[in-house]
C-alpha cells in the first residue's frame, strides 16, 4: 500500500536550503501504509506572518502541489508545520537525525550557494563554483532528475561528528530542498531508505495552504534566512507597483505563488499548454548569469558561462534593452520537451523576469505574442 500524504507545498523566497531524511537501509526498511484523507496531517492553523530579512514578504505555500510518497520504517512523523511541508525525526541507539522538505519559490538562491551553506553547517569551507559539479551526485526525485551533496563535517561548538545528506530539486519555479541532518554514523546508515523515499515521490493536485509561515520552524543548526548572501536581494514590486499590460485575449488567468506578480496560462492543440510568469527582484535580481542558469536547470540543461551570454540578442521596451534568453530542453516535470523564452529588463532599480514556458508548439506559436505583451507595460515609475 502507498502512503498519501496531503502537505503544502511551499514557495520560494530570496535562499534557504530544505531537509529529508531516511532511517533504514534496503527493501526490508521500508514499511509502506495507507492513510485515510481523515488521517493525514492538517496544515497547521495561520497564524502571523514571521518577519522576513530585507524586507521580504513570509513564504506562501498557496497554489502547490501536494506530495505522495512511500514511509520508511524508523521515521517519526511529526506535523508540517508553515515552514516545513513534511517532517520527521530519526532515532537510534541514542544517535538522532533531522528529516525536512521545504519548497521555496522564486529566488532560493544558487545551488552553489545553498551548498556552501550546508558545508558551513558543519564547520567546512566555501568551495568555488568549479567544484561543485564534481560533488554533485545525480539522483531521481521520484522521475524527475536532482542533485544529491552529501557533505560529512563536525557540529559547531560540540565538535561530534555530523553529516548532511542534502538535495536540490528545481521544479518549475520553486526549489526543493529534501535534506537529512543529523549525528554522521546514523545519517550514513540512513541513505539507501532516504535514495528509495526520493524516488517513491510525486507530486499531485495543487491545494490551497496558509499564506503565513512560521519561520522558527527550520530544522536544528539551520542558518537563518536572513544569512543569504546580500547578492539575493528582496522581492520588490509592492502591489501598487504593478505594470499594466495589455494581455492577449487567448491567455488566462494562473495561480501565483510567491514572488511572482503575474502568471499567465496559455492552452494549445491536444492539450498542450504553456505558462508565462513575471517576477521583479532588487538591482540586478542576482545578475543575469545565475537566473539563467536556474531556467536551463528547469529544462534539463548544464549551467553556461558568462562568455556564453555576451551575445544574446535584446528587444526595447519601456525605453531600455531587454536581454532575450531562449531555450530548449526537456521540462523536469513532464520529461517531454519543452521550450523557453526570457526576456530579463531592468528598470528603475529592479530587475524584471519574464518567462514564456511550455510545450515547444505553444511557445513557437506564443513567442511575438509573448513579446508584445513584455513591450505593453507600463510601470508606475516609469518615466
Amino acid at each position: 500500500m502507498k502512503l498519501f500524504i496531503h502537505l503544502k507545498i511551499g514557495s520560494v523566497a530570496a535562499g534557504t536550503c530544505l531537509i529529508l531524511a531516511a532511517t533504514g537501509c534496503g527493501r526490508d526498511s521500508v514499511k509502506v501504509y495507507h492513510v485515510d484523507a481523515s488521517d493525514a496531517a492538517s496544515p497547521p492553523p495561520t497564524v502571523a506572518p514571521a518577519a522576513m530579512p530585507n524586507g521580504l514578504p513570509a513564504p506562501d505555500n498557496s497554489g502547490q502541489p501536494t506530495l505522495q510518497y512511500t514511509l520508511p520504517a524508523g521515521w517519526e512523523k511529526k506535523a508540517p508545520t508553515q515552514m516545513r511541508v513534511a517532517s520527521f525525526g530519526i532515532a537510534q541507539g541514542g544517535k538522532a537525525a533531522d528529516v525536512s522538505v521545504i519548497p521555496l519559490a522564486g529566488m532560493a538562491g544558487t545551488d552553489l550557494a545553498n551548498v556552501n551553506r550546508w558545508r558551513g553547517q558543519v564547520g567546512l569551507a566555501a568551495l568555488p563554483e568549479t567544484d561543485l559539479a564534481t560533488l554533485a551526485e545525480k539522483i531521481f526525485v521520484g522521475e524527475m532528475p536532482a542533485d544529491l551533496y552529501d557533505i560529512a563535517g563536525t557540529q559547531p561548538g560540540s565538535g561530534d561528528a555530523e553529516r548532511i545528506l542534502g538535495v536540490i530539486l528545481h521544479r518549475e519555479d520553486t526549489a526543493w530542498f529534501f535534506k537529512v541532518t543529523g549525528e554522521a554514523g546514523l545519517v550514513e546508515a540512513s541513505k539507501p531508505a532516504f535514495l528509495a523515499f526520493l524516488k517513491s515521490v510525486s507530486f499531485g493536485a495543487p491545494t490551497a495552504a496558509p499564506a503565513a509561515m512560521d519561520m522558527s520552524q527550520l530544522p536544528p543548526s539551520h542558518p537563518a534566512i536572513g544569512e543569504m548572501p546580500a547578492s539575493q536581494p528582496a522581492m520588490s514590486a509592492p502591489a501598487g507597483d504593478i505594470p499594466a499590460w495589455s494581455v492577449p485575449a487567448d491567455w488566462q488567468t494562473g495561480q501565483l505563488a510567491q514572488f511572482l506578480i503575474a502568471k499567465y496560462i496559455i492552452a494549445g492543440a491536444n492539450g498542450a499548454q504553456a505558462a508565462v510568469n513575471v517576477s521583479s527582484l532588487a538591482g540586478d535580481g542576482g545578475g543575469l548569469l545565475p537566473n539563467v542558469n536556474r531556467w536551463r536547470g528547469q529544462l534539463g540543461l548544464a549551467p553556461t558561462t558568462d562568455a556564453d551570454l555576451a551575445n544574446l540578442p535584446t528587444v526595447d521596451a519601456s525605453g531600455v534593452k531587454a536581454t532575450v534568453i531562449e531555450l530548449a530542453g526537456t521540462d523536469a516535470r513532464t520529461g517531454k520537451s519543452a521550450q523557453l523564452v526570457g526576456l530579463v529588463l531592468p528598470l528603475n532599480g529592479q530587475t524584471w523576469f519574464y518567462k514564456l514556458m511550455g510545450d515547444a508548439d505553444v511557445v513557437t506559436q506564443q513567442k511575438d505574442a509573448f513579446i508584445k505583451f513584455v513591450q505593453s507595460a507600463k510601470y508606475p515609475d516609469a518615466h
